[in-house]
């Protein structure tokens, strides 16, 4: 990836009303340079808006001075809060087994559209329930330096202990602060979303116009699906970090296939089903992340961005 800024476009659902001189096309007239249309000119117009082109044909047809005005939509700045799982089991890893580490994922998708909204002269929020329900880490979007912050000091701190629910009580906890996070707002929750909140609660995020898009991160042998291993020794981690050996009875590798993959099957789904358009990850490098970030840009784009003109 030399040679280039890792960055990816943010292109929301919808356009945006917001704050101006970012690089979002928005809804209001203004200083920008998506096209939004023509209007005769007036007195104060700025000369170089004007369509020359269009003034040449019109004044021909009516065989007189008439000059045509270019509006342009305002260049908005988006505003984006970073939603971070921090349960203990996204923390787990063993440098003796080959499993994704979540945590060094989590990292990199974070940065990666921290540097994005950076980019894009938007402003980026933080959240994350590390030391437990009742101590949410909350930085509003209110601040373009901000990202500096989220990747460098925010997400390198080594607390893991946030409760199962703790997306759960993380979009609650933005229902409460929606005047710093408005509807149009991205909402990137990055978690292995093993442990979801409850449809309605998804529900009620869409309700409040928040663009939200999950970033999936699951171990694409053990979590997505499950290997052949009946009657093998294994070593699997539990909850509590630990390395345990386990061998396992005959099918019960196919038992866990099926589960595994059914219950990814009903996330996406679920996540589809209201409109949002999820993001997985696999591994935990730079290029992996990028290149999954980009394609859920250019999914949108392909899909919204040039259907609006």
């Amino acid at each position: 990836m030399s040679g280039r800024r890792d960055v990816f476009p943010l292109v929301p659902r919808q356009r945006l009303l917001g704050l101006s001189f970012g690089v979002i096309h928005g809804v209001r007239r203004g200083v920008g340079t998506d096209v939004a249309g023509s209007r005769p000119y007036r007195p104060g117009d700025d000369r170089d808006s004007i369509d020359w082109a269009a003034t040449a044909r019109l004044s021909s047809a009516r065989a007189s001075d008439e000059f045509v005005v270019r509006e342009n939509y305002a260049d908005d700045a988006p505003r984006v809060v970073i939603v971070v799982d921090r349960r203990p089991e996204m923390a787990l890893s063993s440098p003796d087994v080959p499993w994704l580490r979540k945590h060094e994922a989590q990292r990199t998708a974070a940065g990666l559209i921290a540097d994005s909204v950076a980019e894009a002269r938007g402003l980026v929020g933080y959240l994350d329930l590390a030391e437990g329900a009742d101590a949410p880490f909350w930085r509003p979007p209110s601040s373009n330096r901000e990202p500096w912050s989220i990747r460098d000091r925010h997400l390198r701190h080594p607390v893991f202990m946030a409760p199962e629910d703790n997306l759960t009580l993380a979009l609650e906890f933005l229902e409460d602060h929606r005047r710093a996070v408005p509807g149009g707002s991205f909402l990137f929750i990055v978690s292995d979303f093993l442990v979801s909140p409850p449809r309605e609660v998804w529900e009620r995020a869409v309700e409040h116009r928040w663009d939200i898009v999950p970033i999936v991160i699951q171990d694409p042998l053990w979590e997505q699906s499950f290997p052949p291993v009946d009657g093998i020794v294994v070593p699997l981690t539990g909850a509590d970090g630990r390395v345990r050996l386990v061998r396992l009875r005959d099918g019960e590798s196919a038992e866990r296939r099926r589960e595994h993959e059914q219950r990814r099957a009903e996330l996406l789904g679920g996540f589809l089903d209201l409109g949002i358009e999820p993001v997985s990850l696999s591994a935990s490098d730079r290029d992996h992340v990028l290149s999954a970030l980009l394609g859920w840009a250019a999914g949108r784009e392909l899909e919204h961005g040039r259907n609006w003109r």
